[in-house]
Parts: C-alpha cells; sequence; structure tokens
C-alpha cells in the first residue's frame, strides 16, 4: 500500500514539498496584495487630482484652466495639507461645474502618506498578515510531523522568512497613533 511517507523526492518528503510549495504560494499571494492594494489606492488618488499638476519646487498644484492652488493650511494631527484656488478665479472659470460647486474656490487635500494611514491599507495588510500567519501554521505542523534533517531544513528555512515577512508586515499595521 502506498503513503505518502515513502515518496521522497530528492531525499525530501512529498508533503513536505507540496505544504512548503503552498506557504510559498501563500506569501506570493499575499506580497500581490499588497502591491494590487497600493497601485489601486494610487489611482483612486490620482482620480481626485485628474488634470491638476503638482509643482514640488513651487508647492503649489495648478489646475486644468492654469489656475495655481497654493497652501492653504496644514492640520499636523491627520497629515494633510489643503490647498485652495482663489474664489473669484474658480467663480469666473468656464469649466468650473466640471472642478467644483464650491463658492469658495477648488480645494485639494493632500495627504503624503494616504496608503500607509488609510483603512484601506489596514484591511489588506491583515488579510496579508492572516495568509503569513497561515502559512506558518502549515509550516510548523509539517516542521513538527517530519524529523528527518532535509525535511526539517527546508521547512525550517521558509518558516523563518514567513515569520520576517509576516512579522514586518504586523508590526506596520496599526497607524503611529497606535489606532
Amino acid at each position: 500500500m502506498w503513503s505518502p511517507r515513502e515518496t521522497r523526492v530528492t531525499g525530501l518528503d512529498a508533503e513536505i514539498l507540496l505544504a512548503t510549495a503552498y506557504s510559498i504560494f501563500l506569501l506570493i499571494v499575499a506580497v500581490c496584495l499588497e502591491a494590487a492594494a497600493r497601485h489601486s489606492h494610487r489611482r483612486s488618488e490620482g482620480m481626485r487630482t485628474a488634470g491638476f499638476r503638482y509643482d514640488p519646487q513651487a508647492d503649489l498644484w495648478t489646475c486644468p484652466n492654469d489656475e495655481k492652488l497654493l497652501r492653504a493650511e496644514v492640520d499636523y494631527q491627520s497629515r494633510v495639507v489643503f490647498y485652495r484656488a482663489a474664489a473669484h478665479a474658480c467663480n469666473r472659470c468656464p469649466i468650473k461645474h466640471r472642478c467644483t460647486d464650491s463658492t469658495e474656490g477648488r480645494v485639494i487635500e493632500y495627504r503624503p502618506d494616504s496608503w500607509l494611514d488609510s483603512e484601506l491599507r489596514r484591511f489588506h495588510r491583515g488579510i496579508s498578515v492572516a495568509l503569513a500567519g497561515l502559512s506558518s501554521v502549515i509550516l510548523t505542523a509539517e516542521l513538527i510531523r517530519y524529523p528527518a534533517d532535509k525535511d526539517r531544513a527546508l521547512t525550517g528555512s521558509v518558516l523563518l522568512f514567513v515569520l520576517i515577512y509576516g512579522f514586518r508586515l504586523a508590526s506596520k499595521l496599526s497607524t503611529p497613533s497606535g489606532t
């Protein structure tokens, strides 16, 4: 009768190879999820300022009608910078209806680290940490079940990598303010 213990590939148990491959797959999914979420966030942030250009030297935004939005206010606690166009410039603008309905001028809220502090980031980061945790549970179970040195060397080294990556993700899960 065939048993998984009898099937060894290059001196390693087949179950160890499959569990390790699955754990690596879970980690790759976590990395891809982080990248996709970051890309999606950047795109949505770009939609709010579509047509506007930022000049870092002058620290101002320029609207599609070439009006300047100057730094008006900084909220250091929320880490938000507000840029505002002059009300009279917006109110006489021919494309105002596509830009803003405010009579006080267009405002752009710029958050330099909005991805790092967003709820969306914490949600995706939580999923990535859960995937790394699942991967480490699988590897730990295999490490306990299979005592052969080669099996433990492979499982242990991948587990170490998964734990380092998982703890790195988890340490960045909360915001700097601790919420």
